[in-house]
């Protein structure tokens, strides 16, 4: 198992986590590795989500809801 050493924490965070922990009946390392697994294991399941949607999504297409192409958008504009 690998170690992990943090430096420059905080004196405030350090006194959250230290509270956090004790309120939860482990140590700080425990605490530590808890709060850890749950953000990355968060992030992974946040960002498939969010990409899934994302390629799901049908495209837009203005043309199709009535709007001008954008070349015709220009031409109207030098026109002017």
């Amino acid at each position: 198992m690998a170690t992990l050493y943090v430096r420059d924490v905080p004196d405030a965070l350090y006194e959250q986590l230290k509270a956090r922990a004790e309120e939860e009946g482990r140590s700080v390392n425990a605490e530590t590795i808890i709060i850890l697994r749950r953000a990355l294991d968060a992030g992974a399941v946040s960002q498939r989500r969010i990409l899934s949607a994302i390629a799901s999504r049908p495209r837009f297409d203005p043309q199709a809801a009535g709007a001008p192409s954008s070349t015709e958008l220009l031409r109207e504009d030098r026109a002017r």
